[in-house]
């Protein structure tokens, strides 16, 4: 039983995907019950497009709100928790789609193995640590509005990033496409 968060498939890196290549390998191999996807917000990637993916290939899933994974995890559903990344820093620092940090620490507190997919050019090789990242924050109303409609009060303040950095030691691995790297992260093949 997988856990996973934003889109990784075809449809965000082409071929297979990151994580979700994975995840297609695993249930080619028979060893897949389930995927279990967040709906990702704001955007709801998880939702359109990652529950889409699984579907369209037979993949049992079933789509959670994000707040509900750290519930899941500590529950014992999950036996793995893998997502892909959009930047990787030398220590092995993750950048990735906002929530990503608060999966890795419900992992760590259910002790359920937490994997990041990535292809070596993820790899940032110019920065250090996350702590270098400056995180993107978008507008208000992707927060304040659901589909076009008004959820909040316009003069509502929000906090909006796109993603956060989860620390490298919260990473159980690293599925490249060189092969499965573990701690400690300073010496990346390529």
């Amino acid at each position: 039983r997988f856990l996973t968060h934003c889109n990784t498939g075809a449809l965000a890196t082409g071929g297979d995907g990151t994580a979700l290549a994975v995840v297609r390998a695993a249930h080619r191999s028979g060893a897949l019950a389930r995927v279990y996807c967040t709906e990702t917000r704001p955007w709801l990637q998880g939702a359109r497009l990652t529950a889409w993916e699984l579907g369209r290939e037979g993949i049992e899933r079933c789509l959670l709100v994000d707040s509900a994974a750290a519930g899941l995890l500590l529950a014992g559903e999950v036996d793995l928790v893998i997502l892909g990344a959009d930047r990787v820093t030398l220590n092995g620092d993750v950048a990735n789609k906002v929530g990503t940090l608060a999966l890795a620490l419900a992992a760590r507190a259910a002790g359920v193995p937490f994997y990041v997919a990535i292809p070596l050019s993820t790899l940032d090789r110019r920065t250090a640590t996350g702590a270098s990242i400056r995180i993107e924050e978008r507008g208000a109303d992707e927060v304040r509005m659901l589909a076009g409609v008004q959820i909040a009060q316009p003069e509502t303040p929000v906090y909006n990033p796109v993603f956060d950095v989860t620390p490298a030691d919260l990473v159980t691995a690293f599925v490249t496409d060189a092969g499965v790297l573990r701690p400690p992260y300073g010496d990346w093949p390529g």
